[in-house]
């Protein structure tokens, strides 16, 4: 528990999403939010208003046409992927600094959870396994726990390279040498931000799905698009020494070759498009 506490004590030093980023994520839960008032929410925060816009023209999207009001996107898009917009949006800035410790330049962090959120929802689809927003949403965050562990994991590197290179993965290490990981830890971070528990859990058990006190196919599929993502190189780090791939996650999904390689094929051109749109290029 060397770090534990440390690390614990440092999760109020990130900082929040704005209050009206807030009161639009809790609309869009609601059935009953009309279309009128998410636009109201919207139009009266300037930067929420630029980056709907901007994601929604963007080629991930693949709008025929360009969009120039929130009202039309929300119509066009619907409330499921403005969801995911304003999602994005909140915590791209604090996604896209550099993390000391895990070896990870600035976007390196932003670039693998937006791989990874997008990787996840194109495995559900691929697999035929009925999910809602929370596989994006945990995805996305599923690393959130690195920003906090960061400095502490920078201070061990010695020690934690060595235990890795001696067989453990490196979450494995960093909970033997820091007494914590960094799922763990944005596990912490979800849970005092009041995410459900579904999505708690995901992020505590991405490396492990089994972990969890009932194996879930939200569970399984975060753990294996982050594992595809890392094989991939999308923003690797030094996390990428000795992952493995859950055998009881390859059998609850029915995971074969085939539907990686589809997942895979298309995974690279969702995550540039996403991440361009997201860095204004």
């Amino acid at each position: 528990m060397k770090y534990r506490k440390e690390a614990i004590l440092k999760i109020d030093s990130l900082p929040s999403i704005s209050g009206s980023a807030t009161k639009l994520l809790g609309m869009l839960d609601d059935p009953d939010t009309g279309i009128e008032q998410i636009v109201n929410v919207v139009n009266h925060d300037p930067g929420l208003t630029a980056n709907i816009l901007k994601l929604t023209n963007s080629a991930y999207f693949g709008m025929p046409s360009k969009v120039g009001s929130v009202q039309k996107a929300v119509v066009i898009l619907g409330v499921k992927n403005i969801r995911r917009i304003v999602l994005s949006a909140c915590y791209n800035a604090m996604l896209v600094k550099p993390v000391t410790g895990y070896d990870l330049s600035p976007g390196d962090l932003w670039r693998h959870s937006i791989a990874v959120s997008v990787v996840a929802e194109g495995l559900a689809k691929e697999l035929e396994i009925p999910m809602g927003d929370e596989v994006f949403t945990a995805a996305l965050l599923h690393d959130v726990g690195k920003l906090i562990l960061g400095s502490f994991v920078k201070e061990e590197l010695e020690e934690i390279e060595a235990e890795a290179l001696n067989g453990a993965s490196f979450y494995e290490a960093e909970q033997k040498i820091l007494g914590t990981d960094h799922a763990e830890i944005g596990a912490l971070i979800l849970d005092k931000w009041n995410f459900p528990d579904s999505i708690v859990t995901a992020v505590r058990c991405h490396h492990d799905p089994d972990c969890a006190d009932q194996c879930s196919p939200l569970n399984d599929v975060v753990h294996s698009a982050n594992l595809l993502c890392l094989m991939m190189g999308i923003g690797v780090g030094r996390e990428g020494l000795r992952c493995r791939l859950s055998e009881g996650a390859v059998k609850r999904l029915g995971l074969n070759r085939g539907s990686l390689e589809v997942v895979a094929s298309k995974a690279l051109q969702w995550v540039n498009e996403l991440t361009q749109s997201m860095e204004g290029e």
